[in-house]
């Protein structure tokens, strides 16, 4: 089985090696049929501290690294202006 993949925005690089990333998902209403955004935030292993804020990236699935990181930085699609 492939990993996963999805694309996001770096919201938080605050952390040693790690990054938050924002990832947008969307599906429609249930009952009114337009189409929702939801918002999933994930941390992501950057090991040469690459990421800024505003950036574009994506991330891949993992082993564990840590009590709530199961992702790392595949590239970074852009750069944040």
């Amino acid at each position: 089985m492939p990993k996963k993949e999805k694309t996001g925005v770096v919201v938080s690089s605050k952390m040693d090696k790690t990054v938050v990333v924002k990832v947008a998902s969307y599906a429609p209403h249930p009952k009114y049929k337009k189409i929702m955004e939801t918002n999933k935030n994930y941390k992501a292993h950057d090991e040469q501290n690459i990421c800024s804020e505003g950036d574009t990236v994506r991330i891949v699935e993992s082993k564990p690294l840590s009590g709530g990181k199961r992702w790392s930085i595949l590239e970074v699609v852009e750069k944040a202006k």
